[in-house]
């Protein structure tokens, strides 16, 4: 059953986040769901059904399943991904959004692309507060659940769109907190290593 406008809004709120998480998880699940014939996706995403694009976003997620737990590469793993997620979750937008106005295609542009990038940018602070952490489990354990949420999102956008847009509202908003918390405790611990720094050569002398 092809998705409402209203539904595919939602769908795309979900999907946008998911994509800030995982790009290559979320395009497979897209792409499989709608090669099965579970989702019917808008014309202009129809290539996401292609086997070579499924293929391809699948061998990805394998690449990216290893990259992203290993601590500290997953920091420049991540970093070098702002290039991928963000573009990515905007194109989908800009692509499902194709039967409505420009002015609303554009907006569903932008706000796909915003949504990845918070979703993308909660995703790097929290690994910059946890990688110092000398054992690695932290880490593995943080991919494993965003991985999990990126999958769970997109295959509950399918069938139930509204439910996922709310589940990731409040991903938002959680991130936007945890951003705020990591920000501040990062700025805390480098204000407290300039002045132990100060302090060493006085207490030396």
């Amino acid at each position: 059953m092809p998705l409402q406008p209203n539904q595919l809004v939602a769908l795309m709120i979900a999907v946008s986040f998911s994509a800030g998480l995982n790009v290559y998880a979320t395009v497979a699940t897209l792409g499989l769901m709608s090669h099965t014939r579970f989702l019917e996706l808008p014309a202009s995403l129809h290539l996401l059904s292609n086997w070579g694009i499924i293929a391809a976003a699948l061998v990805l997620f394998g690449i990216n399943f290893f990259a992203d737990k290993i601590p500290a590469f997953d920091l420049i793993w991540n970093a070098l991904h702002t290039f991928i997620r963000v573009p990515v979750a905007a194109l989908l937008a800009f692509q499902a959004t194709a039967g409505l106005s420009p002015a609303e295609q554009l907006a569903a542009t932008l706000a796909g692309g915003t949504i990845a990038f918070i979703a993308h940018g909660g995703k790097t602070a929290v690994r910059a507060a946890v990688t110092p952490s000398p054992e690695p489990f932290s880490n593995i354990a943080l991919s494993l659940g965003e991985d999990g949420l990126a999958i769970f999102l997109t295959w509950l956008s399918t069938w139930k769109p509204y439910i996922a847009a709310g589940i990731a509202f409040f991903c938002i908003l959680v991130t936007l907190i945890l951003v705020r918390f990591v920000y501040r405790a990062l700025r805390s611990l480098s204000r407290r290593r300039k002045l132990a720094g100060r302090s060493q050569p006085t207490m030396q002398s």
